[in-house]
């Protein structure tokens, strides 16, 4: 027997009817499920994200609304802010409780304060659920009781944690039909244009293709295939992840399930391999939940109030957005990110380094534009790996590892491939011209511009930089 006549469910990072905590619960708990979608109504640019990913969000909300059809409800969309929107919506349909997915990222705990705060003006219950990852901050902890500050230890206690399954996907919701529903949102309601074409079709049917495709066929060369950027190695999961078009749960245990079929052990250690990127995820979640200063500043506070340049110093950082830094994997990866949405993750390592190591300017600017481009932008992955490659967060990489772009490029796109596929016009050059700079004046090619900087003086720079602010 439901507890509930009628309740609100609502969605947020978890745009899929399959293993949905929340809304699993709430179908279960209720007659009636007002499945409710909010948008926020900023308009123009964005610290966190930028056009691509609200087209994305949108076309993931579009197949959800039609899902949600199929299953015999109604979708609702919103437009506003946040509480007083499922204010009136409480009203219109005495919904007797608010069931939620939790947020891990700052804006949407405090959001979720509030929301609660509403449910006790109103005399209805709050229901929230652990949905956005296997592991919630709090469930991996040192055995002193303190959050892991280090990733490897994190990795083997994460692992030694009984992984939670999933619940079944949700195939009948009965929804109130007096309630108007509203329309799915366009880019342009936010202020912004997109034209081009999506490299991730949105939506939860397109999102269970890719992970099919990444069990099938990646994850039993992944391992060894994962840091070769000319390969399709890899399982664009990332954005399916973020907007919850597909559960942590499943992702891990259909990786389980093909670990313990196979007898090869390197097979088994290379999706091994695969689901250790899970907990990285976690990692990074973990570190924003306990230290949400890393969003202002360095994690590290040794290295806080280290010189950094002007980013408008001689037009280098808008040389680096473009992709015209003169350094071939550069702008290979900057160009991939500004017209796909997506950047292989070894170049996104080598170019955050190029930027806070080689042009110095602190990795704050660069963080934001790869959230404003990047379809699979989460704002804690997002901050670890920037703060990792500039040597200031937890686990980083220590400020004298400073990658060469050079030797990257012969070890990870040794034949140009990569390259070639993103800057066309060294579409002709030999592939070793891309492993070492040309002579000072001259170029690699006559339609592609000089490197801006020198590598090995800017090096030496940033070890100067980082050994003063250290002595003092």
């Amino acid at each position: 027997m439901p507890r509930f006549e009628n309740v609100i469910h609502w969605f947020r990072r978890d745009l899929r009817l399959s293993d949905n905590t929340a809304l699993h619960h709430a179908t279960t708990d209720s007659e009636k499920v007002l499945p409710v979608y909010i948008s926020s109504d900023w308009k123009g640019e964005h610290h966190w994200t930028g056009p691509g990913r609200q087209a994305f969000l949108c076309g993931c909300l579009e197949s959800l609304s039609k899902n949600i059809d199929h299953a015999g409800g109604r979708m609702i969309f919103r437009r506003g802010d946040t509480v007083e929107e499922l204010r009136e919506l409480i009203k219109e349909s005495n919904a007797e409780a608010i069931y939620l997915n939790r947020d891990p990222d700052p804006h949407g705990k405090e959001m979720e304060k509030k929301v609660k705060e509403l449910c006790r003006e109103f005399g209805i219950e709050y229901c929230d659920f652990n949905d956005v990852v296997l592991h919630e901050p709090g469930e991996v902890l040192t055995g002193s009781g303190n959050p892991y500050k280090v990733y490897t230890p994190f990795s083997r206690s994460w692992f030694d944690v009984e992984k939670p399954q999933a619940v079944n996907t949700v195939r009948t919701i009965h929804t109130l039909t007096t309630i108007r529903k509203g329309s799915v949102p366009s880019v342009s309601d936010w202020g912004l244009e997109y034209d081009g074409k999506l490299l991730r079709e949105p939506g939860e049917k397109e999102a269970r293709k890719r992970l099919k495709r990444a069990i099938d066929v990646v994850i039993d060369e992944y391992e060894g295939m994962r840091n070769d950027p000319a390969a399709d190695a890899t399982s664009h999961l990332g954005a399916d992840l973020r907007y919850g078009t597909l559960s942590p749960r499943e992702v891990f245990h259909r990786a389980e399930e093909a670990r313990n079929a196979s007898r090869s052990d390197s097979i088994r250690s290379s999706i091994h391999t695969f689901q250790k990127q899970l907990a990285w995820r976690e990692f990074f979640i973990s570190i924003l939940h306990f230290y949400p200063e890393v969003l202002e500043t360095d994690f590290n506070a040794d290295w806080r109030g280290l010189k950094w340049d002007d980013p408008g110093k001689g037009d280098r950082f808008e040389k680096w957005k473009e992709g015209k830094t003169g350094f071939p994997i550069v702008d290979a990866g900057m160009r991939q990110l500004l017209e796909t949405g997506y950047m292989h993750n070894r170049v996104r390592m080598i170019v955050a380094m190029f930027l806070t190591k080689d042009v110095h300017v602190y990795w704050r600017h660069g963080e934001s534009h790869f959230m404003q481009h990047l379809l699979d932008g989460e704002i804690a992955n997002n901050n670890g790996g920037w703060q990792w490659s500039a040597g200031t967060g937890a686990d980083a990489a220590p400020y004298f590892r400073i990658q060469n772009p050079w030797t990257q490029t012969d070890r990870y796109d040794p034949d140009g491939e990569y390259i070639k596929r993103w800057v066309p016009e060294l579409e002709a050059v030999q592939p070793k011209l891309f492993t070492k700079p040309p002579e000072k004046g001259q170029k690699i090619h006559p339609d592609y511009v000089e490197p801006m900087v020198d590598h090995k003086t800017e090096r030496e720079e940033t070890l100067d930089r980082f050994k003063s602010h250290k002595g003092s």
